[in-house]
């Protein structure tokens, strides 16, 4: 028998906050290629727009409170929101206050939500999204109809990164203004000793790698339910798992690797001990059950959905399968001739038997 919590912490719990990251980013980056590739862009910019604007809704006040900004000027709060809370999710920020009421925000290549080459495959447009559905409504949350956010340069277009500035104006924006696109300016250099700072400069490595781990789990937990919500329960399970199980399969042996397991051996025993850690990594309440070459791993609860709104069990059990598919693609991944079922649901306790 193991006990998944001294198989955890005889580890590095940093190396599989890493990894769970890792896992995460790319079923983001997956998702908009794969609604790109198989949907086209329309729906791929939909979903992106949504996806941001869902996250926008739940988290811009409560993030811009806590993290002691909302007694700044309109334009210079949001920038610095950006440039902190992207910052934490590990994600290469920069900023520039040119005034009260000009503030600017920049995110340098490599962009973390288009991962690697999947920069080369996103639309203009798909990208864009991303502005219209959370830059552009900080001015509205804010009570504020006068605060625009003006994009000068973004990846998808060759520009070094994605960067911009929010600007409050003299008058009342239209809805149509309040993201606007422009390609004859530049943000200014900035020096990197004198960015703003907050205390995580000082924070261990593992803590640093919780909180990027925590913040790519907020993207899939805001990605589920959103893509149900546009496609419908059993399009959206269809959709996801298939992109779920690349994922698993591609990044296996490269998260394998990082929480100290050597891909492709040790058969069931090694798949468990691989699951059960990210899982653990996860925050979920596992236990892990080894018995010569059969091993068993079980999940009390899903944290990481903990708190979702979904329309109904269905939905919820719908993201579930999907998730999973990502589990199944690392397990083929590991040893293709394993065996590998899961039962049970979100509700209770979630079995995966390997042998």
């Amino acid at each position: 028998m193991t006990d998944p919590t001294a198989t955890a912490s005889s580890r590095d719990m940093s190396a599989a906050y890493g990894a769970l990251a890792t896992l995460y980013n790319a079923l983001m980056t997956g998702i908009v290629l794969s609604l790109v590739t198989r949907r086209g862009a329309d729906v791929a910019r939909e979903f992106v727009f949504r996806h941001f604007r869902r996250q926008h809704h739940e988290k811009f006040l409560p993030g811009l409170r806590k993290l002691g900004l909302d007694g700044h000027p309109a334009a210079v709060a949001c920038a610095l929101y950006h440039y902190h809370s992207n910052a934490l999710g590990g994600v290469k920020t920069e900023y520039f206050r040119e005034s009260d009421r000009k503030a600017w925000v920049r995110y340098p290549p490599p962009r973390w939500i288009w991962r690697g080459t999947a920069a080369c495959a996103v639309p203009h447009e798909v990208n864009a999204a991303m502005l219209h559905g959370w830059h552009g409504h900080n001015g509205v949350s804010l009570g504020n109809p006068r605060l625009g956010f003006v994009c000068t340069g973004m990846i998808t277009s060759g520009a070094p990164g994605l960067e911009g500035y929010y600007c409050e104006y003299g008058r009342e924006l239209a809805p149509e203004e309040r993201v606007r696109f422009v390609d004859d300016e530049r943000m200014p250099r900035v020096e990197p000793g004198e960015q703003p700072k907050l205390d995580t400069v000082a924070w261990p490595a593992e803590r640093l790698r919780r909180t990027w781990r925590s913040y790519a789990m907020e993207y899939v937990r805001t990605l589920v339910p959103t893509l149900i919500d546009l496609l419908g329960a059993d399009e959206a399970e269809a959709e996801f798992g298939r992109m779920a199980r690349l994922i698993g399969m591609q990044f296996h042996d490269e998260t394998s690797m990082a929480i100290g397991i050597e891909p492709g051996t040790g058969g069931a025993p090694a798949f468990a001990r691989y699951l059960a850690t990210l899982l653990t990594a996860q925050g979920e309440d596992v236990t892990c059950d080894i018995d010569g070459t059969d091993a068993v791993v079980r999940q009390r609860g899903w944290r990481l959905m903990k708190d979702v709104q979904f329309a109904g069990d269905g939905d919820l059990f719908a993201g579930l399968r999907a998730w999973n598919e990502m589990w199944i693609g690392a397990a083929l991944a590991h040893d293709r001739f394993m065996t590998f079922t899961t039962s049970g649901g979100p509700g209770g306790t979630v079995t995966w038997m390997m042998r």
